[in-house]
């Protein structure tokens, strides 16, 4: 066993630089289209994460991810813009993230005392008040039109579209290229606080604090602090997607942080795995990418037709939406613990055939032969 570990842990290594290696070479093969899918998918992932903490994790039913992602992503074209304070855009990025994280600590009392579906309708409301407010604050949301976002500058260098743009190995490396590496470092900040996190003492106390608020609090675990500590943190991922998603989109606009938002999000988990960083990300990836994938292929969909189409037929978005909420019924009736779950049993079935299985150059004993019988002896 002292031998396998630090081969085991040399594999770990050399596939997350393997799997490193391969997230950075998109950009100089895949064109725009992809590239935006990516960033769409790692922004919902960073989201979907801080959702997985609060509901998987701790158990904490929340519907309004929506509103904390619209703090990030507002919170970030405010300060960092004209009319604001015109902040530099990283130190306008790191205060819109604590300032999603203070809106959840302004609703961690809430969270504190009210559990399950009473703690989903009061986040509910932050959804319709988040929506309300950004149509009326003209001033700082720009209304119903939106507010255009500005580029992200880190040490002189510009993550958006600049004429003439550098060129790497040939490839001409545009906005989406740009940003795609900021999104991949992002990501892997959050993946592996994230692990971290739930590796740790208070991960463990999350995770007794859902199976059994009682038995949480008998072995010492502060039952209030540890819920509004996850909302907070949950609230801080919500707002770093919200400045990654305004950095992709460029302008943001109220109508797409609203309650549909939210209900993605919890698909996103679902279908992932509830309480798993990996399910999480999975379950991002196919919600995000799949409205998109069958609106660039609508033409060639059965019953789907293209945006803006006068037919009858459903359009793309509603498609996809059909499709996931087949897949969340089928998760929870056939793999309560989802995509994660199916993945790690394939891992296990796989590893226990190859344990089963010889070496090619084991030595097989031979089959024990069968003695002759001795004749009962009589008993005088």
């Amino acid at each position: 066993m002292s031998d396998r570990l630090p081969v085991a842990l040399a594999r770990r290594r050399a596939s997350l630089l393997l799997l490193a290696v391969v997230l950075c070479l998109p950009p100089f093969y895949l064109d725009a289209f992809w590239l935006r899918i990516g960033l769409f998918s790692m922004a919902a992932a960073i989201g979907a994460v801080g959702l997985a903490l609060l509901s998987g994790t701790a158990g904490q039913l929340s519907l309004g991810h929506a509103f904390f992602l619209a703090v990030g992503a507002y919170g970030y074209a405010w300060l960092a813009g004209e009319p604001g304070p015109g902040l530099p855009p990283a130190l306008a990025a790191l205060l819109a993230v604590l300032l999603a994280g203070a809106a959840g600590g302004l609703f961690s009392p809430v969270a504190a005392r009210v559990k399950g579906i009473y703690l989903g309708i009061a986040t509910l409301a932050l959804v319709f008040l988040g929506h309300h407010v950004l149509l009326t604050a003209d001033s700082v949301t720009g209304g119903f039109n939106g507010r255009s976002v500005p580029p992200l500058t880190l040490g002189g260098f510009t993550f958006a579209q600049s004429d003439p743009g550098p060129t790497v190995l040939g490839v001409p490396f545009g906005a989406e290229e740009r940003l795609w590496y900021l999104g991949l470092a992002l990501f892997a900040f959050t993946w592996f606080t994230a692990r971290g996190l739930l590796r740790s003492r208070p991960g463990r106390a999350l995770a007794a604090l859902r199976d059994s608020e009682t038995a949480a609090s008998v072995m010492g675990v502060d039952v209030a602090r540890h819920r509004s500590a996850a909302f907070v943190v949950s609230s801080m991922y919500a707002g770093l997607a919200g400045v990654l998603l305004a950095l992709a989109f460029r302008r943001v606009v109220p109508d797409y942080f609203s309650l549909a938002l939210s209900v993605d999000y919890l698909a996103m988990i679902v279908i992932g795995g509830l309480g798993s960083v990996a399910g999480a990300t999975a379950g991002a990836v196919f919600v995000t990418a799949l409205p998109l994938l069958m609106t660039r292929y609508a033409d060639q969909l059965p019953l789907v037709t293209a945006p803006g189409s006068a037919e009858g037929a459903m359009g793309p978005t509603e498609a996809a939406r059909y499709l996931y909420g087949a897949a969340i019924v089928l998760v929870l009736l056939y793999a309560p613990d989802g995509l994660h779950g199916l993945a790690r049993r394939a891992r296990d079935r796989v590893r226990r055939r190859r344990s089963r299985a010889p070496a090619p150059d084991a030595v097989v004993p031979p089959p024990p032969q069968p003695t002759a019988a001795r004749p009962k002896e009589h008993t005088p």
